[in-house]
């Protein structure tokens, strides 16, 4: 789960990190209103987007007159901002952010994530840090500094000191900045993040060490203890399918290939998509129907996925381990006459009833191809999709 910057921000002062003051705004005239409430002579006009790269793509402007806000705020709301992070349809700019300017001496980058090479927190940090830490990372590797955090002995004091020192930081501003980084990481365990990103982090001319910018993720698997975190969705930011699979308890990640798969178990799932990868095609859809497949939650997994107009064939893949493969085959009739399916079906499943789950298949009337293998199911289903789309 993404939010954005300012709900990131209100989090980050929660946690006792220091933030430029600013306010939402949902229209030009509440950024002006916005502008005039912080008072000052300079602000910053940001385009609110679940992605980064606002500023190249034109989403990031500093305004020195309550009239140059109302132009940055009339160009930046309703732009759509298309870059690598928000794939080629583009994000909308559907809310902005008005905050204080800042008199900034100098500009680091700063980050908490999970690495999952080395199964623990990484503190990230650069002294190249600004809009184009995506080239430092690619070019200048050795600029980043990372320190890994064994989750058992938890992070030392000593070690953000060292880290500090390393990144430039002299006299006073070493304690300054370890205890930022501090709180940032204690801010991403607090939290259940599964990133923190603050890039640039600012230090101000009188000292002061402040986040201009962040950026955060929330692990979905924690957030049954942060039950407060549902009301900083932006639905218009998440895949509408993916929200609608979540409340049929399905867990489903639109992909870019024209086979939709069905099937009972994460494993698994990575496993079938691989095979259709494998033998040369590319799956349209991760979705895992779980252990516990009813008809309707079947029914709304194969509207969901025709709801993809480049679906042209769909696989279905059951293991029957606590989920019978009698119950899935109903489920999956019922389900095909309810979306009135138009597109080849091939159905592979093995495990408990599996024989009472392939007769009623057969006997339902439905054009369904049986496969008897993962590999077999594979080929049939990319052999469909293929004529499917010679006859497209």
């Amino acid at each position: 789960m993404k939010i954005h910057e300012y709900q990131a921000k209100a989090l980050l002062k929660e946690a006792g990190i220091a933030v430029p003051r600013g306010l939402p705004a949902l229209s030009v005239e509440e950024a002006v209103e916005a502008a005039r409430e912080l008072g000052g002579a300079v602000w910053v006009v940001k385009a609110q987007i679940h992605a980064g790269g606002r500023g190249k793509a034109g989403g990031i402007k500093v305004a020195r007159s309550l009239e140059e806000v109302r132009q940055a705020a009339t160009e930046i709301l309703g732009m759509v901002i298309v870059n690598r992070q928000t794939g080629p349809q583009g994000k909308k700019v559907e809310c902005l952010y008005v905050e204080q300017g800042a008199d900034i001496v100098a500009e680091l980058y700063a980050a908490v994530l999970v690495d999952r090479i080395t199964q623990s927190i990484c503190v990230m940090a650069s002294a190249m840090g600004g809009m184009e830490i995506e080239e430092v990372a690619k070019n200048h590797p050795e600029a980043i500094v990372k320190l890994f955090i064994d989750p058992v002995k938890g992070l030392s004091r000593e070690a953000l000191t060292a880290m500090a020192k390393t990144l430039g930081f002299t006299g006073d501003l070493v304690e300054s900045a370890a205890d930022f980084l501090q709180k940032l990481y204690e801010a991403f365990v607090k939290f259940d993040a599964s990133l923190l990103e603050t890039n640039p982090v600012a230090v101000l001319r009188d000292g002061a060490i402040v986040a201009l910018d962040a950026k955060m993720s929330f692990d979905d698997n924690a957030l049954y203890r942060h039950p407060e975190f549902e009301a900083l969705r932006d639905f218009s930011e998440e895949d509408p399918f993916e929200t609608r699979a979540k409340s049929a308890g399905l867990s489903y990640i639109a992909l870019d290939g024209d086979i939709a798969c069905m099937v009972n178990g994460a494993g698994l799932a990575m496993a079938t998509m691989d095979t259709i990868k494998l033998y040369g095609a590319e799956p349209a859809n991760f979705l895992d129907v779980g252990g516990g497949a009813s008809v309707e939650k079947v029914t709304a997994a194969f509207e969901i996925m025709l709801s993809n107009p480049k679906v042209r064939a769909i696989l279905i893949n059951i293991f029957g381990g606590i989920m019978r493969c009698d119950t899935i085959a109903e489920g999956v009739v019922a389900a095909c006459h309810a979306v009135k399916l138009s597109v080849p079906l091939v159905v592979r499943m093995n495990g408990t009833n599996e024989e009472a789950g392939r007769r009623i298949l057969k006997e339902s009337g439905l054009k369904i191809i049986p496969a008897a293998s993962m590999s077999e199911a594979a080929q049939k289903v990319i052999e469909a999709s293929r004529a499917a789309a010679g006859k497209a």
